[in-house]
């Protein structure tokens, strides 16, 4: 562990917000937040957390580096975004074992999602030769008519525990590219990750001279997070958490005409119809529910199984489930580590004790594990519940390791069961029959954003935007389109005529 904290320039106490030339911010007279391991219950480092006059410099930078950083060449802009992800490769081991010992998650996965900053990395640098406007053709002679698009502004993040790295580069490295700068705020729980991404940025910065384009702030929701909500210097605010406090987010942005990305809530759930290869579907249900204990947007929550082979697929469920390694992620062969802390803990086991007061039933898991071998207090086993999609407990998003299990006769039906939560992040349909698989992808199928045939719900590639529906917020990151996001759009026209033709054909004699 100090190996790892060393490379990444961890101290024992570290200051809160960085501006580039002007260094990290003083920790003296600021307030402490410990980061602790969930695994061991053991204390990594300690953040100084920045108070609102140090949000405001910090904010205060950020625009002074947008008004410098979108006068240069958005190719140039992308070889700063290039060397970031070169820099990331040469610490993808060290910043992976960061997120696992900081957040939780197995070791593979804190690994991934490093690998998916520097994929982002090389996405945007494409892309930064690639911001394209149209060109139409206007109804009046001698005119040309186009649209580009120009930089934003300052781009506040503010990203969730789960993924405490990857979320921010989504939105950064694109951000970058279409000439912004941009202001993160990590979660309180995983502050180590953002001074640890810091310090790698400020090299690139400094080689590039463009000091400010990517700034930190770790602090209070109450304090940095309201004022970075509120601040009109900041155009567009990217947020990942919960829907509830997204809908908080979105109305106070929108209240003074900013832009969002609305990153919230999923329910995601897999559709098993008869003709399901169950050699693919276990897998892909066991790593969408247990992958990350749980703890994705896009984690799978329900499945919906035809009643001809629900049976069968228990059996095959319940006998992987108690087989799942559990343990410290950091260690090889473990497959499920903790929970982020205890409170996630209590979270899951007071929905265990939901869904038998609702009338469902526990058909495995849903213990809290304790003892020498789970020090950090934080391990659970993986829960699998027979339930109904009606259950008020079914309808929300537990961040946590329970599965339920809903039957159903026909497509249709399952459709309609699918459908029918206020999330709509994730979703796929595990069949061999090509006219189910259409139809979960038509127009009447799932109406969730992300739509997916014989894989499972979590994980999601770069190259595709990423986003959900209804409560999950409409908002698009990483890659198709999602770019446009980041700029504002212009339309232009040019007359290259000696006459100037009004419209409705009106004429003034002058």
């Amino acid at each position: 562990m100090k190996q790892v904290l060393e490379e990444l320039g961890i101290k024992p106490v570290n200051s809160g917000a960085c501006w580039g030339t002007d260094g990290w911010m003083p920790t003296e007279g600021r307030q402490l937040i410990t980061s602790y391991n969930p695994a061991t219950g053991e204390a990594l480092a300690q953040v100084a957390q920045a108070n609102e006059q140090d949000y405001e410099a910090v904010a205060s930078k950020a625009n002074e580096a947008f008004i410098k950083w979108r006068t240069i060449p958005a190719p140039i802009r992308g070889e700063m975004v290039r060397d970031l992800g070169n820099e990331l490769r040469k610490h993808k081991d060290a910043l992976g074992k960061l997120v696992t010992l900081e957040m939780g998650k197995i070791v593979q996965e804190g690994w991934g999602e490093v690998q998916e900053m520097i994929d982002i990395c090389d996405f945007a640098v494409g892309q930064s030769r690639m911001l394209y406007g149209n060109s139409m053709h206007s109804e009046r002679p001698g005119h040309r008519m186009y649209e580009q698009y120009h930089p934003l502004g300052v781009i506040g993040i503010i990203s969730a525990f789960n993924f405490p790295v990857a979320v921010w580069a989504w939105n950064s490295a694109l951000a970058a590219i279409c000439g912004d700068a941009s202001l993160w705020k990590p979660s309180s729980k995983t502050p180590l990750t953002g001074v640890a991404v810091q310090n790698i940025i400020n090299k690139v910065m400094d080689r590039h001279g463009c000091p400010g384009v990517f700034s930190l702030v770790v602090g209070k929701g109450s304090t940095v997070g309201k004022r970075l909500v509120n601040d009109p210097r900041v155009q567009m605010v990217s947020f990942t958490g919960s829907s509830a406090q997204g809908r908080k987010v979105g109305e106070t942005v929108a209240g003074r005409f900013g832009s969002t990305i609305l990153e919230l809530g999923g329910n995601n759930a897999i559709i098993v119809a008869p003709s399901a290869n169950l050699k693919m579907t276990v897998p892909a249900i066991l790593f969408g529910s247990v992958g990350t204990a749980g703890q994705r947007c896009t984690s799978t929550r329900r499945i919906i199984v035809h009643e001809s082979v629900k049976s069968t697929l228990l059996d095959k469920l319940t006998g992987a489930y108690k087989q799942v390694p559990i343990g410290n992620p950091i260690e090889e062969g473990t497959l499920m580590g903790p929970l982020v802390d205890s409170g996630a803990v209590q979270d899951m086991m007071n929905a265990v004790d939901r869904i038998k007061q609702e009338g469902g039933k526990i058909l495995c898991g849903g213990e809290r594990l304790e003892g020498k071998a789970y020090p950090g207090g934080c391990f659970v086993t993986p829960c699998i519940a027979e339930a109904r999609n009606e259950f008020k407990i079914v309808q929300e998003e537990t961040f946590a390791p329970i599965l339920y299990i809903i039957s159903y006769k026909t497509l249709d039906e399952a459709i309609a069961i699918h459908n029918d939560v206020p999330q709509g992040l994730s979703s796929s349909i595990f069949t061999t029959n090509l006219l189910e698989a259409e139809q979960f992808l038509s127009s009447v199928g799932s109406d969730c954003g992300i739509a997916n045939v014989n894989i499972g719900t979590s994980g999601a590639e770069i190259g595709g935007a990423f986003g959900g529906e209804k409560e999950t917020g409409g908002g698009r990151e990483s890659g198709s389109d999602a770019w446009k996001a980041y700029m504002r759009r212009q339309t232009n026209t040019i007359n290259w005529s000696t006459e100037l033709p009004l419209a409705q054909g009106i004429k003034f004699d002058i």
